[in-house]
């Protein structure tokens, strides 16, 4: 280090595909395609690539850092943090800087993005010229805002991080970092004093806060794992040096101030402060103990002149350090969070410094859960609405019937021909092709169930085969090894959809047969309103004419009356239910969503967006029905008195036609008609209701399909994995029993072939051992006792020779003295001397 201040050193990573995970995931997750995005995509690539090459102190830095952070922010609001990709980072301080951390995490990039913007601020700041006022301004802001963003990486991202925080970003180290380079920034404004001119009161009011500074760097230092024990002790002599300078500025003040005394013990408190921090000299740079050194020099000469002026002229008394008064601070440098931090997605969009927000046209996956949650509560509310007023009409349509009306009032008035409302009827189901229609649509709703039955269960058949996949290998394995869960805890979800869907299908085949039975009931006559005018009026007999009374045609004319304002009433309610459900179809929530989704993702840019959080929207946007809601009262209160008016009317009028039964049979054929008509009617809308289900259904049974083939794969893959892990594991297991046993069998096979061999038929012969042949010694070796190796190596089996006056003795045999020539017998043994 060559530098009196510190810099932070950057964190490196490797290069990864994000936009490969969001393309795996737009497309699993969203109704849009990820083709749609190629741009963006390859735009998210770009600013990774930059951002992290960013490792050079150049401002240009800056840019790229925060636009790739400020994407990373606004992507947080449409994707979920565990998207997919393990983004790896070393370590920048301690112990493990060559070990990458690696977390499927996009919060912990943010957090790393941003921990190398405060680097590079601060590595600016290193390479600013401070030699010059402005030079020392600049470095100084730029440890401002380094230090600004430790602070909101402390505050903000790492509480936020969902995962444990690497070591050197626990809370102890940021503290560290964030204090040490505040020091370093009032350090900057002290040296720009000095160099100003300033008073010596001000620049001591400085120093002491540089002094607090550092200390407080290196009590957090001490507690932090990652901070080392260098940086520690620099911060120490820090601390010591600036309350040193700061005593002798005050000193200076006093001498100023003539107060004498308070320099000298002023004085010598800044010595010992130079002392305590020259304790650290071991550890600390060459310029760091310069100036330390070039202070304590300074100090000491200027003591010396105060102590000896003090002693001879002004004779004050020296007061001691716990009366001194403890010197004020000037806390100049604070931590400065830059915007593009802060609120980096207001930097984004067509006049934003950092460009464009990517994906900004990818709808959020949980905008599409709200809509999709309030086009349920909506259809819920308009349809509820739709059958009690349809209930209101078949009561009144069941009391029209059971007053055999207006069978009974156009047999009267016409007892010929067909009447207008019959023929209008008739003429109606012909143009439908009715009767046609009506099973064309059963078919067609027969081969919807029978598609959403097929998709169903195809969905259950996946389940099924991996549960027995899954059930083979726990059998194989054994649970003890097999240990992960059945397929039934796994998916939970999908095994309660299985209940579910089934439930759905057999409710709708029951409904189904009702309608079939409908239709079968009541296809004779509705052959009839099909058919052509012939044939209605061969089904309705003529009768006479009968006479009338004044008072029958009067209570005929009254019931008229009656009948017209209940076909009003039909009429209008009709017409409010076809404007309600147009209401409810015009009635699209997704722009209001996303422009709640978009107040969300500004306000709260860290916190992902969740269906719960539009629910006021949702109120706020259903009240628009309360006025739909009061018109089902409205509707029955006024049905009710129509009700009463039409009793009241065909009691009178049959009461006046009382004992005439000419028109009976008339009367029945056209009550029939009319019924029948009403009942087709019905019948269209129970089909087409079944064919809403089945659609709707179809989506259901589609995406159960879906999850379930991709639980399948899933399963599949995990467990080739667990099988490929187990089978290494018991290949190694093997081994390492093969092992010993093989070693067992070479150490057995090694002894046997030193053992001694069972006696062959013929005995072996001896070997006969001979003289060595040398030349005689020049010198004897009798006279010494001492073998020489001139003398050779004799054995026994010869007879004893003389050579020179030398006896050469046999090789003794120890049993009994004696030594036999020829063949070795091996029941004797081998015996050496």
């Amino acid at each position: 280090m060559s530098n009196n201040i510190l810099s932070l050193p950057f964190r490196r990573t490797h290069s990864i595909s994000l936009s490969a995970a969001i393309r795996q995931y737009i497309s699993t997750k969203y109704d849009q395609h990820p083709d749609m995005f190629r741009h963006d995509l390859e735009m998210i690539d770009r600013l990774r690539a930059d951002a992290v090459n960013s490792l050079e102190p150049h401002v240009s830095g800056i840019r790229k850092l925060t636009a790739y952070a400020a994407q990373l922010v606004w992507v947080g609001g449409k994707f979920p943090i565990d998207i997919g990709v393990d983004f790896s980072w070393y370590p920048a301080l301690g112990f493990n800087t060559q070990t990458p951390i690696s977390q499927n995490n996009l919060r912990f990039e943010l957090a790393n993005i941003l921990y190398n913007l405060a680097s590079l601020y601060s590595q600016l700041a290193l390479s600013t010229n401070r030699s010059t006022s402005d030079g020392l301004k600049t470095a100084c802001n730029y440890f401002c805002l380094s230090a600004g963003v430790i602070s909101y990486l402390k505050t903000t991202i790492v509480p936020d991080l969902r995962s444990t925080p690497p070591e050197d970003m626990d809370m102890m180290t940021l503290e560290c970092l964030e204090h040490l380079l505040l020091a370093q920034a009032q350090e900057c404004f002290w040296q720009k004093a000095v160099k100003d001119g300033l008073k010596d009161a001000s620049i001591a009011k400085l120093a002491a806060k540089v002094s607090d500074f550092y200390s407080q760097a290196g009590d957090f230092g001490i507690r932090s794992e990652a901070i080392s024990t260098y940086w520690i002790h620099h911060m120490n002599a820090k601390h010591h040096h600036f309350a040193a300078a700061a005593q002798y500025r005050a000193a200076c003040d006093c001498l100023e101030k003539r107060k004498y005394g308070e320099e000298v013990a002023r004085l010598r408190d800044s010595l010992t402060c130079v002392n305590e921090a020259l304790k650290e000299a071991r550890w600390i740079n060459k310029m760091v103990l310069g100036d330390l050194n070039g202070l304590k020099n300074r100090v000491s000469e200027d003591l010396k002149r105060s102590e000896k002026d003090n002693d001879v002229i002004y004779l004050i008394p020296v007061p001691p350090k716990s009366e001194l008064k403890p010197l004020d601070r000037a806390p100049m440098a604070i931590a400065k969070v830059p915007k593009e931090v802060t609120d980096p997605t207001s930097m984004l969009g067509d006049h934003g410094v950092l460009g464009q927000p990517l994906f900004a046209k990818l709808v959020p996956y949980a905008v599409h859960i709200a809509a999709s949650i309030y086009a349920e509560r909506k259809d819920r509310l308009v349809n509820s609405t739709i059958d009690e007023l349809e209930g209101l009409t078949v009561k009144l349509r069941d009391l029209l019937q059971s007053l055999n009306l207006p069978g009974s009032l156009q047999a009267l008035e016409k007892p010929l021909g067909l009447p207008p409302t019959l023929v209008s009827h008739a003429e109606e189901i012909r143009q439908q092709d009715g009767l046609q229609r009506l099973h064309r649509s059963m078919d067609d709703i027969a081969k919807l169930k029978s598609n959403d039955r097929s998709t169903y269960n195809e969905g259950v058949e996946l389940l099924k085969t991996e549960a027995a996949e899954d059930e083979t290998a726990r059998k194989k394995f054994g649970t003890d090894r097999w240990t992960r869960p059945t397929s039934q805890e796994a998916a939970v979800k999908l095994y309660t959809q299985i209940g579910e869907i089934d439930g759905y299908l057999n409710s709708a085949n029951g409904s189904d047969e009702l309608v079939r039975n409908k239709l079968k009931d009541w296809e004779r006559l509705l052959l009839v309103l099909a058919g052509s005018d012939r044939d209605l009026e061969e089904f309705v007999p003529s009768s006479r004419r009968a006479t009338l009374t004044p008072e029958v045609e009067r209570q005929a004319g009254r019931l008229r009356a009656c009948l017209n304002e209940v076909s009003r009433l039909e009429s209008r309610r009709r017409h409010k239910i076809e404007a309600l459900r147009e209401k409810a179809k015009s009635d699209d929530i997704n722009p209001s969503v996303l422009a709640e989704a978009a107040r969300l993702e500004r306000e709260y840019p860290l916190q992902k967006i969740e269906p719960a959080q539009f629910e006021e929207l949702f109120e706020r946007r259903l009240q628009r029905y309360n006025a739909d809601r009061a018109v089902v009262d409205e509707e029955e209160e006024e049905q009710g008195g129509v009700t009463y008016r039409v009793k009241d009317a065909n009691a009178a009028f049959l009461q006046a036609r009382r004992g005439d039964s000419s028109t009976h049979a008339r009367e029945q054929a056209l009550q029939k008609l009319e019924n029948a008509y009403f009942k087709y009617k019905e019948i269209v809308s129970n089909l087409d209701v079944g064919r809403k289900f089945y659609n709707d259904l179809a989506k259901i049974v589609i995406r159960f399909r879906d999850d379930c083939r991709n639980f399948a794969y899933q399963r599949r893959m995990e467990a080739g994995q667990i099988e490929s892990d187990l089978t290494n594991a018991m290949s190694s297991l093997n081994l390492a029993r093969a092992n010993p046993l093989q070693q067992e069998k070479q150490q057995e096979e090694s002894r046997s072939s030193h053992r001694p061999k069972a006696p062959t038929d013929e005995p072996l012969v001896a070997p006969m051992p001979k003289r060595a042949a040398a030349p005689p010694p020049s010198i004897s070796p009798a006279s010494t006792g001492i073998w020489t190796p001139e003398m050779g190596i004799q054995f026994g089996g010869t007879a004893p020779s003389k050579s020179n006056g030398i006896v050469a003795a046999p090789y003794p045999n120890t049993r009994n003295g004696q030594v036999k020539a020829g063949p070795w017998d091996p029941s004797r043994g081998l015996h050496f001397g």
